[in-house]
Order: structure tokens, then C-alpha cells, then sequence
């Protein structure tokens, strides 16, 4: 079997490649080892940047997700029982914030793939990239019980940090920046009205609150936990008294309590490795980077990375130049690393991680000048809707 270029991954990265090629006429299979309702099964959150906006509607993917997407134009920080808007629009020349979950995303990615008729095998077994430092790559992998090899030019790694894909690269190839924090946040997704039209980032001196939503009748709120908490320990109603002492008053007093449809704890973790190219295999997505929720950067990335490697691959067969595929990961890695700090200022910024009051009191001070100064606004917001 033989293809243009390989996608090893179904996430949000491997069906956004896979789209775009596919408008430009660029033959290419997507390989996943997990079914396609686990894939549509993974519930993640979904705000989306412009840009990442504007590549969906390049994939021609916009109409469900201009009709349903929630369009923001600002969001409130509260500290110390007060609250401020940035008005990031308004700070960033337009640019929008759109909230649509990653659920959603990739519904319309595989509805999109399924009406182009481009070949996906789920539940693909032993999935294997070969020979990608060589002028003829392949792809292994065992479905519905035969063997296929999978001869292509490239090789889109899109599988996820625990994917095969970059633990095929030997290790010596590999750099790994890597931080781990000492905190997790507990979820609860519920269908209540939403506490505000728009996101909420709460500074407490007990921990970190965020309080965001789906939809405008579903909400999702999360809280700070130590990472070695358990689940088991807490019941709804013990989240709602929380959630409601960590709140501003005026917050607290309009909140919608309801049954949660969901309670989980994340994890949060700062990850890079460094090349995302070896070869002709090109790693994309959390494959080649992790960053903690906070600064609501993962989807976009993952986006970010999709864009970037098809203008390398259209480029490649329309000109036959490589000009973009040598600087994929120069030029991605520096998109990475500016989100990667972001997430991490705005992880230590609004999360407690010690008891020291002088912390404390700093914090409180760099917030509030952040929220009252138009220079230091306009640095968070342009941040946080993406930097170009």
C-alpha cells in the first residue's frame, strides 16, 4: 500500500493534517490504535485562538463551529474578592477567543474525512514507523487481523505523548525539558447556566480556581488539588462549598449549582522534545509537547503544528521546494516555547505553591498591576489570544 504522507494519530493534530492535505489533492492514511469511539470519547477542553479559528475554516470546517462556538472577547481575573476584564479584542487589533470543545473538533474533522472518503484504519495493532531517515519511509501495522506495510514520502507523528512515534527516535536524537507540578485540578462538568458569558481565572490564597463552560446552558469549573488527591473524597456538594469560598462574594452569590456529569483530576505537566523532525518523520501535537491547561494552549499548538507542516508538505508537491520542511522545527519549536512559558507564568502566577506569605503578597501585587495597567493587559492578552 502506498501513500504521500503517513499520519500515525486521529487526534485534533493527525485529522487537521490529514484535511488539509486532503483539500489540496495530497494523498494521504491516518493510522490510530484506538477505536474511533474511544477517539470521539476523549472529553478536553476547547478554546480556540484565532488562528486556530482561521485554519478550521480553512479546512473548510467553520459552518457547525460558527453557528455552536461561543465567541469571546475578553475574560475577568478575580483576586482578592474583587474583579477586572481584559478586553483582549480590544487590546489585540480584533483577534477572538472561541470557545468550541476539542470533542466537537474532532467530530467535524472525522464527518469532514468520512465525506472525503480518505482511507483511516482504528484499531490498528502494532503500529510501527520504519526507515524515516531514509528516502523511503514506511509505516507498519496489523489490521483486522493482516499486515500492512504502508510505503509513503513522509511520516506525520500525531500520536500523542505516549505514542510510538517519538519513542521510535533514538534517544540520543531526543532533547527532553520536562517539568512536573506539585498540583492537579479537580473538574466537575454540570449542565448549568455558565457563572459568567465569559472565562473566569480566580486567584485565592487557598489555590487556583477557573471557571468556564461548554456551552450556554453547560458549565466546567475546575479547582486546585494537591496531585496526590483522591477523587474518591469528593462528593459534589463538597466541590460546590468549595468552589463558593474560593469566589469573590458577588460570584459566589449568583453560582447555579446542579449534578455533576462528570468529576476528574488532571494532572499538569510542561513538556518539549526537542527536534520535532527526524528524517522524514515529523512529530506534531502533544507527541512533541504537553502544557498545562492554564494558559489554554494545547489544542492551538497542536493546531498550530498541523498548519505549519502542511504549508512544508503543499509547498514540497506543488514546488518541489523543502524550504519549509527543513525549518518545521525551528520555526515550530519557537510557537512552542513562547506557549510553553506563558502556560508556565500563568500556572505559578494564579496556583498556590507554597505557604510563604511574601508569595502571597507579590502575586497579589503583579495581578493587580497586570489588571490595571493597559501595558500590562496587553501583554496577557496578547498571550493569551496567540502570538503570531
Amino acid at each position: 500500500m502506498k501513500t504521500k504522507v503517513a499520519i500515525i494519530g486521529s487526534g485534533p493534530a493527525g485529522l487537521l493534517l490529514g484535511q488539509l492535505l486532503h483539500n489540496q489533492g495530497i494523498d494521504n492514511v491516518i493510522v490510530e490504535n484506538q477505536s474511533r469511539e474511544h477517539v470521539l470519547g476523549r472529553i478536553r477542553a476547547g478554546v480556540l485562538e484565532q488562528s486556530t479559528v482561521d485554519t478550521l475554516r480553512q479546512a473548510k470546517l467553520g459552518p457547525r463551529m460558527d453557528q455552536e462556538g461561543l465567541v469571546h472577547h475578553g475574560f475577568e481575573i478575580c483576586f482578592d474578592n474583587q474583579s477586572r476584564r481584559i478586553p483582549f479584542s480590544e487590546l489585540t487589533g480584533g483577534k477572538i477567543m472561541m470557545v468550541y470543545g476539542q470533542t466537537e473538533v474532532t467530530k467535524d474533522l472525522m464527518e469532514a474525512r468520512d465525506a472525503a472518503g480518505a482511507a483511516t484504519f482504528y484499531q490498528a495493532e502494532q503500529v510501527q514507523p520504519h526507515d524515516f531517515y531514509s528516502d523511503n519511509p514506511r509505516v507498519t501495522f496489523i489490521h483486522d487481523g493482516e499486515r500492512v506495510a504502508l510505503e509513503c514520502d513522509y511520516i506525520a507523528g500525531c500520536d500523542g505523548f505516549h505514542g510510538v512515534c517519538r519513542q521510535s527516535v533514538p534517544k540520543e536524537a531526543v532533547t527532553v525539558y520536562e517539568h512536573a507540578y506539585p498540583f492537579g485540578w479537580l473538574g466537575l462538568l454540570a449542565d448549568t447556566p455558565p457563572l459568567s458569558k465569559e472565562v473566569i481565572y480566580n486567584h485565592h490564597k487557598d489555590g487556583f480556581v477557573l471557571c468556564s463552560m461548554r456551552s450556554h446552558t453547560r458549565s466546567r469549573y475546575y479547582i486546585q488539588v494537591p496531585i496526590d488527591e483522591d477523587i474518591k473524597q469528593w462528593s459534589a456538594d463538597r466541590f460546590w462549598e468549595r468552589l463558593k469560598v474560593m469566589l469573590p462574594d458577588d460570584k459566589a452569590e449568583r453560582l447555579v449549582t446542579g449534578p455533576p456529569l462528570e468529576m476528574s483530576i488532571a494532572p499538569l505537566r510542561s513538556f518539549v522534545a526537542e527536534p520535532m523532525r527526524f528524517g522524514r518523520l515529523f512529530l506534531a501535537g502533544d507527541a512533541a509537547h504537553i502544557v498545562p491547561p492554564t494558559g489554554a494552549k494545547g489544542l492551538n499548538l497542536a493546531a498550530g503544528d498541523a498548519r505549519a507542516l502542511f504549508e512544508g508538505l503543499a509547498a514540497f508537491y506543488d514546488k518541489g521546494t523543502t524550504e519549509l520542511l527543513d525549518n518545521y522545527s525551528q520555526s515550530s519549536l519557537q510557537r512552542v516555547w513562547q506557549a510553553e512559558r506563558f502556560s508556565w507564568w500563568m500556572t505559578t502566577l494564579f496556583h498556590r505553591l507554597s505557604d510563604s506569605a511574601f508569595e502571597l503578597k507579590a502575586k497579589l501585587a503583579e495581578i493587580d498591576y497586570l489588571t490595571s495597567s493597559r501595558a500590562g493587559m496587553t501583554t496577557v492578552a496578547e498571550n493569551f489570544v496567540g502570538l503570531d
